[in-house]
């Protein structure tokens, strides 16, 4: 078997993650706040950081077997104010993409809660919970409540997240290693609500949505390569640099009320890069090439759009409500002066035949 580069990591680097790579749960809730002005905010804030897994454990303790999470993660502006420099050298503000009526908009976000369980009145409780404790801290600018629907599908009929690694590789998509040994266990993850025309959607043949998608709708089946379009989702969705996939784990989750009018896909992806995710987006709202875009965009409208960090759980639990802007809370912060536009190592090369260019991902404007 392989072994994990992260955990071959020197022990001075070594730190426990946040709980990205869990297996699916049946319910989540997306929170996602600004910090008000004023430094009792921000106190607030840094509070609650070295809190949280007290308060997870609190809540989670009424049924253990319901495998109650919470991962909190942190904008890039938000980071600048907590906690200063070093920083991680890729967390930068969400990166829009347009092309005509396409836009993969960038919304407010400072803090990002992801909580999920095998139960949606743990989610409630948790959040009821963290809400309470940051109080008038915070502004609230989205919140969705996601559930499993059926079989893992999500309301467009297709299953969702049939490709996400798992066990080690699942590890390698989602934590830093050596590239940022600093941060070296964190995450990076985007988050995106998508609001879905169902009506149009559901007046397609069969076939013409299985085409859309890249897979059979029913049987969950990849489509083979000579009839699957270019512009399939999960082709503009595959990401490759010298013949190896390079994988991000997703947790979208299907919301909706059905009362209003309002189906949707809340997009939850982790990686240890944001470049391989905005590579993904870049494909399906500009094209593959420019004009080969995501079919699923004409019954689809992304509506938010964030990036955030995840530092570890250790970093998290060493922080402190005093601690200046520029203070190091964690130990293994000291190891690493990146910048968020500084080069990292990575064994990604820009390609032109649509894989991650990193060279071509750095300090570019929105296209328009």
């Amino acid at each position: 078997m392989a072994s994990d580069p992260i955990s071959a990591q020197p022990a001075a680097v070594a730190a426990v993650s946040q709980p990205v790579s869990l297996p699916l749960t049946r319910a989540a809730i997306f929170l996602v706040v600004t910090i008000n002005p004023l430094d009792e905010n921000r106190a607030a804030v840094l509070s609650l950081c070295a809190d949280l897994s007290a308060l997870l454990r609190a809540v989670g303790f009424r049924d253990l077997d319901a495998t109650l999470s919470c991962i909190m993660g942190f904008g890039s502006a938000a980071w600048d104010r907590l906690f200063g420099s070093p920083r991680p050298a890729e967390l930068h503000p969400f990166r829009e993409f347009r092309s005509g009526a396409r836009h993969a908009v960038s919304t407010p976000g400072d803090l990002l809660f992801h909580i999920r369980a095998r139960r949606m009145d743990l989610c409630f409780e948790l959040a009821t919970q963290i809400m309470a404790r940051l109080g008038g801290a915070v502004s609230t600018v989205d919140e969705v409540h996601g559930f499993r629907y059926v079989d893992n599908r999500d309301l467009l009929g297709f299953v969702d997240g049939t490709e996400n690694p798992t066990g080690s590789a699942a590890a390698d998509a989602v934590f830093i290693g050596e590239e940022d040994p600093a941060f070296a266990r964190g995450s990076y993850v985007i988050v995106q609500k998508y609001l879905h025309n169902l009506d149009a959607w559901n007046k397609l043949p069969t076939e013409l949505q299985e085409r859309i998608i890249g897979r059979t709708k029913v049987s969950d089946i990849e489509l083979d390569d000579s009839v699957k379009p270019a512009s399939a989702h999960n082709a503009l969705n595959t990401i490759e640099e010298n013949g190896k996939e390079i994988k991000i784990l997703r947790d979208n989750m299907p919301f909706g009320r059905p009362g209003h009018g309002e189906f949707g896909t809340y997009f939850i992806g982790y990686s240890r890069s944001p470049r391989t995710i905005e590579q993904m987006l870049e494909n399906m709202f500009i094209g593959r090439p420019p004009g080969n875009y995501d079919r699923i965009l004409d019954f689809s409208t992304a509506v938010t759009g964030g990036l955030f960090f995840i530092p570890t759980a250790t970093f998290m639990d060493s922080v402190t409500p005093d601690q200046p802007a520029s203070a190091e809370p964690s130990n293994q912060a000291a190891q690493s002066t990146i910048s968020a536009t500084a080069g990292t190592s990575s064994s990604i090369a820009s390609s032109k035949d649509g894989s991650l260019g990193i060279g071509s991902l750095k300090g570019e404007n929105s296209h328009e």
